[in-house]
């Protein structure tokens, strides 16, 4: 049997678990399947770039289903833009997850968290902002530095489109059609860096399973709650993420 990440059978169903309703998340709204699955599995995996990787090579076929559903309605003049950005972000990002102290990765990773939570609570529904043009590149630097740290870019580009005005499916659909562009340019990227190893490759197949489903879910599941409140509650969960992995790494649990 290849070896894995996985050290034990319930880590390999927790991990299963954790993606499923990530990626559910990911296909209702267009965003949080990052955010929620490092997040989490950072709690109990002690190498970030395991977690990092692993969901990397499982989000896309996701992310490919709805971009393609939603191709017309993708503004593709904004989403270069943002891309010309993106493009040199990933690479320094990637380069800091490759040579970068795993205790300090997860530091910035707990204070990320807690001020996208803070952030994403603040914000009123409604609420709309004609961008100036020069504010794109820059957003796209940023959501690609994460992207390349952490697998977790959507936040910067969650408010800019959030905040421009875009219906729900017009707001989902440009999110994942950056996203797949991020994804891809991540796999050359961490190939160079040496990151995609046999072990994590082997890891990503095991729970591909679990992404799929997680899809399939998010596609079908009649959403009771209403989406703001879905989203504050997703905030609040973030919030208590990045808290615990700052305690963590303080030495106080």
């Amino acid at each position: 049997m290849p070896e894995m990440i996985f050290t034990s059978w319930w880590l390999y169903a927790l991990t299963f678990a954790v993606i499923v309703v990530a990626q559910m998340v990911y296909v209702v709204f267009g965003f949080g399947s990052g955010l929620i699955a490092v997040g989490t599995l950072a709690l109990v995996f002690p190498e970030i770039r395991d977690v990092v990787v692993v969901l990397l090579l499982v989000v896309l076929p996701a992310e490919l289903g709805v971009a393609i559903a939603s191709w017309r309605r993708i503004r593709w003049r904004e989403a270069g833009g943002l891309l010309a950005g993106v493009v040199p972000g990933v690479i320094l990002g990637s380069y800091v997850l490759s040579a970068g102290s795993p205790t300090l990765v997860l530091t910035v990773l707990g204070v990320f968290l807690l001020v996208v939570s803070l952030v994403f609570l603040l914000l009123r529904d409604g609420a709309r902002v004609q961008w100036p043009r020069w504010i794109v590149p820059p957003t796209g630097l940023v959501s690609g530095l994460l992207t390349g740290l952490f697998g977790t870019g959507g936040p910067p580009l969650i408010v800019y489109y959030h905040l421009a005005g875009l219906d729900k499916g017009g707001f989902r659909g440009n999110l994942m059609a950056v996203f797949v562009a991020m994804t891809l340019l991540r796999v050359v990227n961490y190939s160079a860096q040496g990151l995609i190893t046999p072990e994590r490759l082997w890891s990503g197949l095991a729970v591909l399973p679990a992404s799929l489903l997680g899809a399939w879910l998010g596609q079908r599941i009649h959403v009771q709650i209403s989406e703001p409140v879905f989203r504050k509650l997703v905030s609040g969960l973030l919030g208590v993420i990045g808290a615990l992995l700052l305690v963590r790494n303080l030495g106080m649990l």
